[in-house]
């Protein structure tokens, strides 16, 4: 009977680094459940120029959550705002900046983890021909650096590529 103590704290002390350790090793998917807010939004250009998209500082938000949905918005920090205070009354210049400032979709993601790639499934977009499709992006994940490569960007033309840096949001 005194022995089962005993056997018991041995059983802990060799079970317990091993859960420990599972619990340190999540899925990349796992490790991108949260909110992100934006760090940059470039496109890079066959010759190695980078155009800053949403301008020197980017507004943005990208959430994960575990069940396989997501949002994404990005904005062009200090966008005008429309004059007659209704967005339904903008100028044509209005409109093309709101249109040229933002960037937003939502739907469900994947995440391949031996691929190191993050497909959004998106559902709705600001940028219609995104609607229904899916954007598969090669990512790194550095501590609270998220990296990923837009390989056909919106806007930039034929081999310009996007880099999008997020930060995890504390």
């Amino acid at each position: 009977m005194r022995a089962l103590p005993t056997v018991s704290l041995l059983l802990l002390a060799v079970l317990l680094p091993s859960r420990e350790a599972d619990a340190g090793e999540k899925s990349f998917k796992e490790q991108l459940v949260g909110s992100w807010t934006l760090v940059l939004v470039d496109n890079v250009l066959p010759d190695g120029k980078r155009v800053q998209l949403y301008g020197a500082e980017p507004q943005g938000l990208l959430m994960f959550d575990g069940r396989g949905r997501y949002s994404i918005q990005i904005l062009r920090a200090g966008r005008a705002r429309f004059a007659s205070s209704d967005k339904n009354q903008g100028t044509p210049e209005e409109n093309q900046a709101t249109v040229r400032g933002t960037n937003s979709h939502f739907g469900r993601y994947s995440v391949n983890e031996v691929e190191h790639t993050v497909t959004f499934h998106i559902d709705h977009a600001s940028f219609p021909n995104w609607e229904g499709t899916q954007q598969r992006r090669t990512f790194t994940l550095t501590g609270d650096e998220l990296k990923y490569i837009v390989p056909a960007p919106t806007t930039g033309g034929t081999g310009a590529v996007g880099e999008v840096k997020w930060r995890r949001a504390k």
